[in-house]
């Protein structure tokens, strides 16, 4: 909790025990990077090991009948052990404070934290925990929070109790419940022979400075404990990336709609795997909600008989539930084709979801007559001789008013079929996107969430294979095997002609390289091509390596005023794009690039030029 001491505002840990605050212990490594900002509202503790008095507010003071209290940097001291405590951020850095604990003879650390969810994260969290216990022994008992806070960011829980390098409890990982308690019993007498024999630990120990001990008239043992079964080792059990995504934006999706108090989400269903892969998240969602109320989860009931408007109403069944909170809405143009319109129906029968098929043709005319009325111009495509300008402006009008056309409904198509409420737009453009800005401004990747919009296409295209099997969803595999396409062009033949790689010059394995090189290696356009020179010598030329750079920067900075409007998204990958917390850029470059290009070029044929000697030196 925030807490004053000194007209200074610290974050801080206030432990107590029956009805006493034994310390406040305020967090001396504040979490200042990517989602967080926590030097804006506190001040990091500076002083290790030291403590002053802390006079309690009256409002405090007269449930507890304490004057002042100890404040700062110390350790609990009971009849049997010694406990001390850790803060989130504090875990990460690289001299945490249960090193210097450890060897002051701390044998349990506890830490309260708000770790969110990142796809791959959890191995890194249990890697610390383990190596913390392990280099220096002790028992760690983290804590993690759990749900969503209302913002991008959702909190994994994951608790975990480990010592001695094992881990001996492991907690759920994307629960519906509010709370999770996690228990274990261990032996202190195990911590204490595993340290004496580590000689070098015992060698630092001797010399290590002593911290305050705040002594606590309790005890964690008694006499009795000496038949009490001892808990055994587990190993960790991982979710797969695919299985995250299964879980992650889908508990992330609950705790909108529960807190939105809408009467469920409204999905333009394209039939391709952006839109299909929202759904199937929705889909997991209301599997976990019907798992929660056959476990016998009052909350969550309580929750959906709200959300549906049925005092009565108990979901048995994913399919029945996704018939309640989910429509979806196939808007097609001249340019759509009949695959990508079946796809998308089958899927929406599978799932269960209340489905819509209409035309936007009409719309898209009306708006192309108001301006031919006025300027007297017709814009046409360019495979009907039209130019770029035209081409695009006739994409983006269709893009659009898919967009007006989805938040119609999602206010007036419950109303339209006699139900209360209205539905939450979702929109599905995945991280991949965003990142090059493929998308039209304000169109129907606009939403209110968006569960995709930290995932790239290779894990999404992973997560709806997954799905085919998990949720037995055989529409997926056609939407698997057809190749992207916005469908915003006109048909050659009734064929698609328009695929999303061929119109942003990349794929998306390609762009997911980009993107971790750009945001999580910190790397400029030549640092970039420096850097692709090695790990792509044996596909690509050093001119290719060059053209690839540049045309991703280029389009990257022509498109970054885009992310200025980026639907709020499911943070799930660490190259998000998303301007509005966690990718502090600015949004407007020069997409020239000159200094950087120019440095690239000569680069370039430097290496031509040392030809037909091989790259395979080059780095």
């Amino acid at each position: 909790m925030p807490v004053m001491h000194r007209n200074v505002r610290y974050n801080c840990r206030v432990i107590f025990l029956n009805r006493k605050i034994l310390l406040i212990r305020p967090k001396m490594a504040l979490a200042n990077e990517a989602n967080y900002h926590e030097l804006r509202w506190f001040t990091p503790w500076s002083r290790s090991r030291h403590t002053e008095e802390y006079f309690l507010p009256r409002i405090i003071r007269d449930l507890t009948t304490q004057e002042t209290v100890p404040f700062g940097d110390a350790v609990l001291a009971t009849w049997d052990t010694c406990i001390g405590s850790e803060i989130c951020e504090e875990l990460w850095t690289p001299h945490s404070p249960h090193i210097d604990m450890g060897l002051d003879g701390v044998e349990i650390v506890t830490n309260a934290s708000s770790s969110h969810h990142v796809l791959r994260k959890a191995n890194t969290r249990v890697d610390l925990v383990t190596m913390a216990t392990a280099k220096n022994g002790g028992i760690y008992l983290l804590a993690n929070q759990k749900g969503c806070d209302g913002d991008r960011l959702y909190y994994d829980g994951c608790a975990m109790i480990a010592m001695n390098g094992s881990v001996f409890a492991q907690g759920s990982q994307f629960s519906l419940d509010d709370v999770e308690v996690l228990t274990a019993t261990l032996d202190l007498e195990d911590v204490r022979s595993y340290r004496a024999e580590i000689s070098s630990r015992n060698l630092a120990a001797s010399r290590a400075s002593p911290y305050s001990r705040v002594k606590v008239d309790f005890a964690l043992s008694c006499h009795e404990d000496l038949l009490a079964p001892i808990s055994e080792p587990i190993e960790w059990k991982y979710h797969s990336p695919e299985e995250e995504i299964s879980l992650g934006p889908a508990c992330w999706l609950w705790d909108f709609l529960r807190r939105s108090q809408q009467a469920g989400f409204l999905l333009p269903l394209s039939g391709g795997v952006d839109s299909a892969a929202t759904a199937c998240l929705v889909y997991s969602m209301c599997c976990q909600v019907c798992e929660a109320v056959r476990s016998g989860n009052q909350e969550v009931l309580a929750d959906v008989r709200t959300i549906v408007n049925q005092s009565s109403y108990t979901p048995q069944d994913p399919r029945d539930l996704c018939g309640h909170i989910l429509t979806t809405c196939y808007m097609a143009s001249e340019n759509s084709s009949q695959e990508t319109c079946s796809r998308a129906r089958e899927l929406a029968q599978q799932i269960g979801s209340h489905h819509i098929s209409l035309s936007i043709d009409p719309a898209v005319k009306a708006v192309m007559g108001i301006f031919s009325l006025v300027t007297g111009k017709s814009p046409l495509f360019a495979a009907r001789g039209g130019s770029s300008r035209e081409n695009l402006a006739l994409q983006n009008v269709q893009a659009r008013i898919r967009m007006v056309l989805a938040y119609l409904f999602a206010q007036l198509s419950l109303w339209s079929r006699g139900v209360r409420g209205g539905l939450l737009v979702l929109g599905s453009a995945n991280v991949d996107e965003s990142l090059l800005g493929y998308l039209t401004k304000y169109d129907c990747s606009s939403a209110d969430i968006n569960p995709i919009g930290g995932i790239s296409k290779t894990d999404l295209r992973a997560f709806v294979h997954f799905c085919t099997e998990r949720f037995q969803l055989p529409a997926l595999q056609s939407i698997l095997s057809a190749p992207p396409t916005a469908e915003l062009e006109p048909l050659a033949d009734g064929q698609v002609s328009q695929t999303d790689e061929e119109d942003m010059g990349m794929t998306y394995a390609e762009l997911s390289v980009y993107g971790k090189l750009r945001k999580v290696a910190k790397m400029g356009p030549y640092s970039m091509f420096c850097k692709l020179l090695g790990m792509w010598r044996h596909i690509w030329t050093p001119r290719q390596v060059a053209d690839r750079v540049k045309r991703f920067f280029s389009k990257y900075s022509m498109n970054r005023h885009k992310m200025t409007t980026l639907t709020p998204a499911y943070h799930a990958e660490n190259y998000s794009p998303d301007d509005n917390r966690f990718d502090l850029r600015p949004f407007l470059y020069n997409t020239g690039w000159p200094w950087q290009f120019r440095h690239i070029e000569n680069q370039v044929l430097q290496l031509e030029r040392a030809e037909p000697q091989s790259l395979d030196g080059v780095d």
